[in-house]
């Protein structure tokens, strides 16, 4: 509805944007509080040490979609471009080229947040700003680099341009196992102490990965849970790790693992192991997707993810993979799993 008020300034109730529209006029609207879930807020609580900024941008990340509120998370992530080049990103489904086409993916399927590198939050961040919590990813790899022993990335982004582009967020990836896991972690150290002082949730994906470890030991139980809480001492709010298999890569933990008797028969019981590994649950845990798979393959692997006590998904080639009515169905389905154990 639109009025105007005795001061002859345009009045507009109702769920509608705020902006200007000339020099000498003013649009108001009545704002709608964001109720904080007690669900949410007991996992506000686990951050105390965290300033209200990142406490306020978690809860924007929490409360958006249609999951907000619940605890649960479903993220859409799309550095593929850079991990993996644009042909084998996004030739099976050519919208997926524009930048566009991901950030209206995400609000059409009420996501939680939408992350992805500079390039791509520049290029949609004025059109779609306030619709959806963004996460910059400031570092990423490519395949045409050698990664032999010691795989690294590059810095891509950086905290001023977070928050230049009003993200809620920024994203940085170690790689646990590499002989340039060290170097990386100093770097995250540095991206994460200058964004939480400027308010910025931080997000970590720890993926093992290079130095001795095999290509099953990147997913094996002893070393996802070791990457998991690496990330949880380093700091980081938002925890992404891969789904962990039922392998145990390293002889002395796999003594201990059986000598206590850890359960790692179900993706179930291994999730709840990398949510301990997470300080006992207190740390926001997300699944990466992975390489695109079937659809119930990937259905029965949410539902071991959310019986496991997840927090949620991010998950990327599988949704913009695929056409978008084909991924908004898919996504309606990964979130009512997840609403179902919330």
């Amino acid at each position: 509805m639109i009025g105007a008020d005795d001061g002859g300034h345009i009045m507009v109730t109702g769920d509608v944007g705020a902006f200007p529209v000339h020099a000498h006029e003013t649009i108001f609207r009545e704002v709608t509080p964001m109720k904080i879930t007690r669900k949410v807020k007991a996992i506000l609580d686990n951050y105390g040490a965290d300033s209200p900024g990142v406490k306020a941008n978690l809860a924007r990340i929490l409360m958006q979609g249609k999951l907000g509120g619940t605890g649960k998370l479903v993220i859409l992530p799309v550095d593929q471009g850079f991990e993996h080049g644009p042909a084998r990103s996004f030739a099976v489904n050519p919208d997926a080229y524009d930048p566009h086409y991901h950030y209206q993916l995400a609000i059409d399927a009420g996501l939680s947040a939408y992350a992805a590198p500079l390039g791509m939050i520049e290029a949609g961040a004025d059109k779609f700003a306030g619709q959806i919590p963004t996460i910059m990813k400031i570092n990423s790899s490519n395949s045409l680099a050698r990664g032999g022993d010691a795989p690294s990335q590059a810095i891509t982004g950086s905290v001023a341009e977070a928050l230049r582009l009003g993200c809620s967020a920024v994203g940085f990836t170690i790689y646990p196992g590499s002989d340039a896991a060290f170097d990386m972690i100093g770097q995250f150290q540095d991206m994460a102490a200058e964004a939480k002082a400027l308010g910025l949730a931080v997000v970590l994906w720890s993926y093992p990965r290079g130095g001795e470890l095999s290509k099953p030991g990147e997913t094996a139980l002893d070393v996802a849970a070791y990457a998991a809480h690496m990330a949880a001492l380093l700091g980081a709010h938002i925890i992404k790790v891969k789904p962990p298999s039922d392998h145990l890569e390293q002889d002395a933990a796999r003594a201990v693992y059986e000598s206590v008797g850890v359960d790692r028969t179900t993706l179930a019981e291994r999730t709840r192991h990398i949510m301990q590994a997470s300080f006992a649950g207190r740390r926001i845990v997300v699944f990466s997707g992975g390489a695109a798979k079937d659809r119930e393959g990937l259905m029965e692997e949410i539902r071991g993810l959310r019986d496991g006590g997840a927090n949620g998904s991010i998950i990327g080639r599988n949704t913009f993979q695929r056409p978008r009515e084909e991924a908004l169905d898919l996504l309606s389905e990964i979130i009512g799993i997840y609403k179902t154990g919330s």
